[in-house]
Formats: structure tokens, sequence, C-alpha cells
């Protein structure tokens, strides 16, 4: 990775950092793993967003705005990554259209005009920009003539280049991330591995479970207060299963993989979807938790025939 000392400006600079996701994701995929679609890999995102940013406070001396990650999803509806993203303090999704093939529009216009107005609105000094494609160039143009410094950011190639030339050559420094410091954020995406003939399939995992799990005694002079029945919940959840597959797409839910273990985030929007649908609250019932998610990863791993797996008790 290039060294650029920029903490020597005389007064303290606030900047943004702008991530094209499409080019980063796209670029480090081919040089680290050889692929040339995003669903052969995964990343973790927000471990690679702390680098990022990290990286940018050796870089400028100053204080960040916020990091503006531009990425695409089909009808704008957020993946799982994008929505455990969106959480991560001082950082801003903006989300593109992603079309039937896979093409990504509406993103570079965004970059585009976010960051014109933080140069004409002065909210920023300096702009890191990771990004490669040559429709920056009027926008970065833009910002500088309102004076702003640009720092373009880009991908270690395999070979030859992949950013345009008269971006690299309109930008004020340019920097190349390395593919050492971008490997330990990309993995192979595990393939699915098809349920034996002999598995037992989810229906017949549900007949053989008992129909309510066994409490324990409660206190003498206290009322116990009755639970949801294990069979209900787990069909809500199955219930919730389905409905994110048909509502948010199969390539959302399968980020989920190999599971059992849920996002944070996802698995809360997972307990408030179930208790409207039962009508009344889960919290006071931590069992209930547990056959919630058995009924979402049995529905799951039917849609992907990779098996039935139940999260641990």
């Amino acid at each position: 990775m290039t060294i650029l000392d920029l903490t020597s400006h005389p007064v303290a600079a606030k900047y943004a950092v702008l991530v094209d996701v499409g080019y980063l994701y796209a670029a480090a995929g081919e040089v680290l793993l050889g692929a040339k679609e995003r669903k052969e890999y995964r990343v973790s995102a927000d471990e690679l967003i702390q680098a990022l940013q990290k990286h940018a406070e050796t870089r400028i001396h100053g204080e960040l705005l916020r990091i503006y990650w531009y990425d695409a999803a089909r009808d704008r509806v957020p993946t799982v990554d994008q929505r455990v993203i969106a959480q991560l303090p001082w950082v801003k999704v903006r989300l593109g259209n992603l079309n039937a093939r896979g093409q990504q529009k509406g993103v570079d216009a965004q970059i585009r005009s976010d960051l014109e107005a933080l140069a004409r609105h002065h909210a920023v000094s300096d702009t890191i920009l990771l990004a490669g494609d040559e429709d920056m160039v009027p926008a970065v143009e833009a910002a500088q003539a309102y004076g702003v410094r640009i720092h373009l950011w880009g991908v270690e190639p395999p070979y030859g280049t992949n950013q345009a030339e008269r971006l690299v050559w309109e930008s004020d420094t340019v920097e190349i991330i390395s593919a050492d410091f971008l490997r330990s954020y990309f993995s192979r995406a595990p393939v699915p591995v098809p349920a034996a003939p002999a598995a037992p399939s989810p229906a017949q995992v549900f007949a053989a479970r008992t129909p309510a799990a066994i409490k324990p005694k409660a206190p003498v002079g206290q009322i116990t207060k009755l639970g949801p029945s294990r069979p209900r919940v787990e069909e809500v959840g199955e219930h919730v299963a389905q409905k994110w597959i048909l509502t948010r797409g199969r390539d959302n839910i399968r980020d989920l993989l190999p599971g059992p273990i849920l996002p944070t985030v996802i698995d809360t929007e997972l307990l408030i979807e179930a208790e409207k649908e039962l009508g009344h609250s889960l919290r006071p019932y931590p069992e209930a938790r547990v056959w919630l998610r058995d009924g979402f990863w049995a529905r799951v791993y039917r849609e992907f025939e990779i098996g039935v797996g139940v999260s641990s008790k």
C-alpha cells in the first residue's frame, strides 16, 4: 500500500469517505479469489469498514464527518448485510437499484450528487473517494472548484489497472489498497450441501418433537404465567422466513447461511415480526426465542435444500 503523508495540514481537516461498494467488492473479489460475481464470496463488511476508517485516520489529520457506503439492492430493499451496516456509527448506507441482470443503477449518480453537495456546502475540506469509474470525474472537478481536496483510493488489480486513467489524473492524491490489507475480510462463499436422501424432512422433525417444553415449577404462592406453545411459535418462525424470502428475495436470505446464528439486527427483526403475528410479547419466554429460530431456520434450510438445522438449546 502506497503511503501518503497527509498529516501535515496546518489546519485540522474535516473529511468524508465515499465508498463505491460495487467497485470495492468486485475488485477485491477478483484479486483475492478470482471471483466474478458477488455471490461467490462473503465479506465481513463491518470489520472492513472499521479497517478503512482507521486507515483514513492515519492519512488525514482531522475529524471524520461520516463514511458513505454506496451499494445496490433489488428494488432498493436492503439485504441482510446492508441492514447490519446501516446500524454502524458514522456510516450512511445509500442504495441504488439492482436490476434483473445484477447491474447497479443510480449508484454513480448518488456518489456524484453527494460529493458535489458536501463541497458546495463546505461540509468537508477533504474527501476520500474509493471508486474507479470515469463518471466520477465531473463531480471530482466540481468539488475541487469549491476547494475540496480529493484523495482517490483504489484496490490493487491483479494486473494492469482497474481505475479510469482520467479519474486518477484529476485526483489530488492517489493510493492503492493492497490485497493483503483486504484479505482477512473476504472469504469464499460456502457451497450448499444437498441433504442426504435419508435425512428427515422438517415436517417429520416437527412431528417428532414434543408439543410443549417442560417449565420449571414456580415458587409456592406464585402464579405461573402460561407461555405460547412450541408448535405455534415454530409455525410463526416458518411464516416469517417465508415472508422474507418472498419480499426480500432468496439472495438476501441466502446471506444468512450457513446459520444458525443470526446477526443481532436480524434476530431482533424476527422477534418483532413474530410478536406481531402472535399478538403478544415473547420477551418473558427465553425458550420461545429458541423455538422461533428453529422454525425460521427449518424454512430457510428447506428453501435451499441443505438439510435440517436447529439452533442450540
